[in-house]
């Protein structure tokens, strides 16, 4: 049975290859081509992608995604396609689903949202709902350089708190926007802030969201 990764995954590399190597992305400076390249790198060269997390590499995970990124573009939308290497922790389906849904959801969105007229896209509520318990888990993390308190609701009631403080902004959508809002694609999120004027105009203004 497909997982919701691996669904995510195939749709990502059917938009990158509908779009080509020089489409724009909602990710600061990066085309398809070098989106595709972090995709591949972070799945095939644990090395060089803990720069993400880790400084002092940072300088290496980026030579070695601009190294991917001058592969013909059809090799990485196949290997993005056909997965992690045998003996990957990310062949694991547990991983794959810890590890890929958000990762592949979000990028997804950012080829899809980078496109003129786009349109939100009717998730299913199983899926929504796997978006939600993602969300409420890195909630604090991606929200914790936020300038004022900020609440996440979703349109059955459920909350979850991004930041505490005062005055509190409540960011409200459906799980998959609150997501995108969360990850610092504010400007490409279909969510409703609710709160003193001057609290979401910082919000608005801030780049501080996510990672």
């Amino acid at each position: 049975m497909s997982t919701h990764a691996k669904r995510e995954r195939l749709l990502l590399a059917d938009l990158l290859e509908a779009a080509g190597p020089d489409a724009p992305t909602l990710c600061e400076g990066w085309r398809t081509r070098d989106l595709a390249a972090h995709v591949v790198v972070r799945e095939r060269r644990p090395d060089a992608a803990a720069g993400a997390v880790v400084p002092v590499l940072k300088e290496r995970m980026d030579r070695v995604t601009a190294e991917f990124a001058e592969k013909p573009y059809e090799e990485l939308i196949r290997l993005i396609r056909t997965g992690p290497p045998r003996f990957s922790p990310f062949t694991i389906k547990q991983v794959d689903e810890g590890a890929n849904v958000v990762e592949f959801y979000v990028h997804t969105e950012d080829v899809r949202r980078a496109q003129p007229e786009w349109s939100a896209r009717e998730l299913d509520p199983v899926f929504a709902d796997v978006l939600w318990s993602r969300l409420e888990r890195a909630a604090r993390l991606m929200g914790r350089k936020a300038p004022v308190g900020l609440v996440l609701r979703r349109p059955n009631g459920q909350t979850a708190v991004a930041h505490r403080g005062t005055p509190v902004v409540t960011a409200s959508g459906e799980p998959g926007e609150l997501l995108m809002y969360l990850y610092g694609r504010q400007d490409s999120a279909k969510v409703a802030l609710e709160g003193e004027p001057d609290a979401i105009e910082r919000l608005r203004e801030t780049k501080q969201l996510g990672i």
